[in-house]
């Protein structure tokens, strides 16, 4: 499974997610003017990848027959 292209990318998508997720809970954490001008900005970009890492994992598992 891990030499399979999909998975990778399916994988890397997810680690999108994690890092977006992260950007925008250290902004939170951080405040001021950072937070001010990005936080929705930057938790719908996370709602974006997410969408894609979501399509991506069950594209995979019907590709490669879902049992």
């Amino acid at each position: 499974m891990m030499k399979d292209p999909l998975f990778i990318v399916a994988a890397i998508a997810c680690f999108v997610v994690l890092a977006v997720l992260l950007t925008g809970i250290g902004g939170f954490a951080k405040g001021g003017d950072f937070n001010r001008k990005h936080a929705n900005r930057i938790m719908r970009y996370r709602i974006y990848a997410q969408f894609g890492a979501v399509v991506l994992i069950l594209l995979f598992v019907w590709v490669r027959g879902g049992n």
